[in-house]
Order: structure tokens, then sequence, then C-alpha cells
């Protein structure tokens, strides 16, 4: 009889066969519960794999803790990258791992997760455990903990400070679940022996607006210089302040205001310093996958916001994708194979707002990337949302735009404050006033439902959807068909055919059009930009 592996998606023998080979690729999407020592591994482990009567194996770091086993020391299975192959899933259970990711617990509770998916909470559970191995709960506090673990190693702060940043409750709380999680006090965890303090013109770190220096980590290689391009070539007035020598700085909307993401990216060893063992490049243990650390400064509103600060962020870069991964979906194809050979470690960057990416790309259709930028600009200054009593503005930035300031906007108006046509004016209005009155486009979207309704907007068609899905929903495969600069680089002028092409690539479709646009991207990030 087979062992149990815990969940029921997961295949013992080929868990077992992976964590023998010390195979670096199921790192963070696998992990081994050795029931002799009451510890639980990444696969690739060095240390003496134990018998296979002892192995239980888990499809989350969660599960594990649930299950009564604590982080291994020595090869850290909790500083894994996160993983996207829930991004790849539509249904209810990767919806609802999604929303947890983006701390949806912490904010409106399970029953309200639960209502988000139109489902009661005891199903969630349910569902949870059949695919995750632990329930909603279980997951958040992983999630804090692990948060918390990289602010006690990359920051200066309080404990009580990171207990608070991480989303604890309590120091009380916070103590237990450390314990839990990695079998130690919290003030038993090493720190930095010389913490980053992080510099910024704009002023000095302060209780009213924390300034935070952390290095995000991600699997190498991470082609720092192409997702900076595609920054730059998206950047906004307003919203983007690009140094065409130096670090790059992005608005981002939290709960509790604006805050700042400064990227270091001169810090970020090149792709060849990474593959090769740049002291700057993090093992993963024997045969394990390097990990990069990409140096950032987080000007926040307030500490509470440090969480929602880094998710944002690592779903604007893109640190959460397994290179090696899409390399073996996509490596062998004859279109791809010499870009990707050009440009390894390419990322597919995310929306840092959802409802301001897909107005923004309505007022993309049918114009170049440097007027698009300009109009953009001029919606987020004419329409930006009004912030929250008591929280605090980013110097020098503005704030989202509020979609119910657009929807309640004549057209004539629109079109004379942003230069638009009156179709154009007419479709912004109509998708501003369907965000207004509650079309959700975050991770925990249903995806299918979105793109529907999108469609039925009059003046919204198949690219703009597509575009919508792969930066807003973060779905891998979207694929934008009909978009010209994609059909040059597959040498076809119809649609057609190059979603015929694309079916080779599910389901990272989207990955191939980054992949596609690459050069694109690079030539445009070249000129001025904000």
């Amino acid at each position: 009889m087979q062992t149990p592996t815990g969940p029921a998606t997961l295949d013992f023998d080929a868990c077992y066969r992976a964590a023998s080979g010390r195979d670096a690729r199921w790192d963070g999407r696998v992990y081994l519960g050795v029931t002799s020592t009451g510890i639980y591994c990444r696969p690739s482990c060095p240390a003496r794999k134990p018998r296979r009567e002892n192995c239980r194996f888990y499809a989350s770091a969660a599960a594990c803790v649930a299950a009564g086993f604590r982080a291994c020391k020595r090869c850290r299975p909790e500083a894994v990258p996160g993983t996207r192959d829930w991004d790849a899933r539509g249904d209810l259970v990767a919806r609802a791992v999604r929303r947890i990711r983006d701390g949806a617990v912490d904010t409106v509770g399970v029953a309200g997760l639960a209502a988000e998916l139109a489902v009661s909470e005891r199903h969630l559970r349910r569902m949870l455990l059949e695919e995750v191995g632990v329930g909603p709960l279980q997951l958040a506090r992983n999630r804090r903990a692990h948060a918390a673990r990289a602010l006690i190693e990359e920051t200066d702060l309080p404990l009580a400070d990171v207990a608070f940043a991480a989303g604890f409750g309590s120091v009380r709380q916070f103590g237990d679940t450390m314990r839990e999680e990695f079998g130690i006090a919290p003030s038993a965890l090493p720190r930095r022996s010389q913490p980053e303090r992080p510099s910024d013109p704009a002023g000095p770190v302060s209780d009213e607006r924390p300034k935070l220096a952390l290095r995000l980590r991600t699997r190498a290689p991470f082609a720092a210089a192409g997702v900076r391009a595609f920054l730059a070539a998206h950047a906004i007035p307003g919203r983007d302040l690009i140094d065409p020598a130096g670090p790059t700085s992005h608005a981002i909307d939290l709960p509790g205001g604006t805050a700042v993401v400064r990227i270091d990216w001169g810090d970020v060893p090149s792709v060849a310093e990474q593959l090769a063992g740049d002291p700057g490049v993090r093992g993963a243990g024997a045969a394990g996958a390097r990990v990069v650390g990409v140096p950032i400064v987080l000007s926040l509103p307030g500490l509470a916001d440090t969480m929602p600060a880094i998710q944002v962020v690592r779903r604007l870069l893109d640190l959460d994708a397994d290179p090696a991964q899409i390399a073996s979906a996509l490596g062998d194809d004859p279109v791809l194979a010499p870009i990707m050979l050009r440009r390894p470690g390419l990322r597919l960057p995310g929306a840092r707002h959802a409802a301001e990416f897909a107005l923004g790309t309505v007022l993309g259709q049918q114009i170049s990337l440097a007027a698009a930028r300009t109009i953009q600009g001029r919606m987020a200054a004419a329409f930006e949302v009004t912030p929250s009593s008591g929280s605090g503005a980013a110097p020098g930035f503005v704030a989202h735009p509020d979609p119910r300031s657009i929807a309640d906007t004549s057209a004539d108006e629109l079109r004379a404050r942003l230069g638009l046509t009156r179709a154009r004016a007419d479709t912004l209005r109509a998708l501003a006033t369907a965000l207004a009155e509650g079309l959700e486009l975050g991770p925990g979207a249903d995806r299918d439902a979105v793109r529907a309704t999108l469609l039925a907007i009059r003046g919204i068609g198949p690219w703009t959807v597509e575009l919508v899905a792969m930066r807003a929903l973060g779905d891998p495969d979207a694929f934008p068909a009909g978009d010209l600069i994609l059909k040059r680089a597959l040498g076809t002028e119809r649609e057609s055919v190059a979603r015929e092409l694309s079916q080779r690539w599910r389901p990272f479709r989207g990955y191939a059009t980054q992949y596609l646009w690459s050069d694109f991207l690079e030539a445009a990030s070249g000129k001025d930009t904000p």
C-alpha cells in the first residue's frame, strides 16, 4: 500500500524520488516531513534522506506545521520563494490560496473570504484541507510567520514592531506562532549584524512614514535588466520615477495610503553572476536552486502596511516565478528558444493596482506606448483617489485614479480633460462604472466571469481583456493574440495563426508573450520616461 502523503493530489513515489535525488525543481511545491525527527525540509535538503516509511509529503509549509513538524535549520524550507503554480488554475482552491497569499484572512477574515468566493466557510475549509492539507487560518499564520522571520533577518526593527508589521494581533501570538514554526523563540533567531539603513533623498526614517530596506528573495536567474526595461517602458508620470542610470521608484497603493518602493537595480547581480555563484546570490542547499535578493526600500504610510506592500512588489516584479519551470516548458520551442537563450530569467510583471491597470489599458488601445503613458498620467493626476482619514501621502507621487470619480464624470468632460475620442471616453466611463459597482479584478476573481463581463462592455475587445487577465488577474496563460508587436514577432498578420501557434506554450503563454515582446520593450525603455 502506498504511504500516505497528506493531500490527495501528491504522488508519494514521485515526491520520494525527488527528495532522494535532491531535486531543487520541487522546492516550494512539495515539503518533506520526517516523522523520526519532527522536522520538515525542502526536497533538495543536503541532509541524509530518511527511510521511506518515515516520510510524509505536503503541498505547503503550513500543512507541515499543522501536522506537528518544525522547519529544518539546515535547508530553511521557509526561505524558498513562493510558487506561481496556484496562479495557473482558476478553480475555487487556487483563488482562495491567492487571496490568502495577499492577506485576505488578515483583512476580511475567513468569513469574508468565503463570502468573496460565494461559498460557505465550511466548504472553503473542506476544499483547502483536501488539496492543500490545511485550513485558511493555518495558511495565514504560516504566511505571517515566514514574513516575520524575513523581517527579523533583514531589518533592525524591534521584535514588537516585527510582530505588528507581519500582521500578528499580539506579541504573545507572535511568539507562540514562531516557536511552533521554527522551534525557537523570535529573540533567538539570528539577526543581520549590520542592518542596512535606507537612504532616501525624500527624508529620514520617521514613525509617521517608516522606511524599510529589504532584499526580496527570488529564484535565479532573475533578469533584472529585462524587468527594469519593462517598468521603464510603462512608467506613468506622477506614479513612477525612472533614474536612467540608477534606481527606479514606484507608487504602490495600500490599505493605509500610497507607499513608494525604490528598487536598487545596480545591486542585483547580473544573470551571469547569479548562475556562476556570485557572493550576492544565496545558495539553497546542496544541489538546490540558487536564490537572489532584490534590494528595495519601502516608504510606508505605517508599519501595518508592510505585508501588503511586500506582496504588491513581489507581484509587480514576478518574484515567485520559477525560471527553471518556464525554461523546461518553453525552452525547446524553435521560436522562443533563441530569445530565451539571450534573456534567461525574464519575468511577467503584474499590475500594482488592478483597477488602474484596466482603466489604463483602455486608454492605451490603438495608440503608441508613449502616448498611452501620457494619458494615463493625466488620468492619475485628474482623478486621484482621495486618501482615507489619517493615511499619509507619498511625497512627489500621486495615488491611483478613483473609478467612482471617473464614472461620475461626463464623457464630454473626460474627452476634454484627457484628450480622448468620444468612443474611448464612453468605454472608459463604462469600465469605471463597472469597477465602482464592484467588478473584482484581483487574484481571487473568477477569471472566466471577468473575461465575459469585460467583453460585454462596448469598446473592449479580446486584446484588452487578455492584457487585464495577464497583468491584473495574474493569469500566466493569458494571450493577447491580436497584439501587433506579438504578431510581428511571430511573423504573421493573422490573429488566428498567432493563437494556433500559442497552443504549444500552454499554460505559460503569458511568459511566451513577454519573451516575444522583450526586444520591443528594451527599445521602448531607452526613450524618454518619467
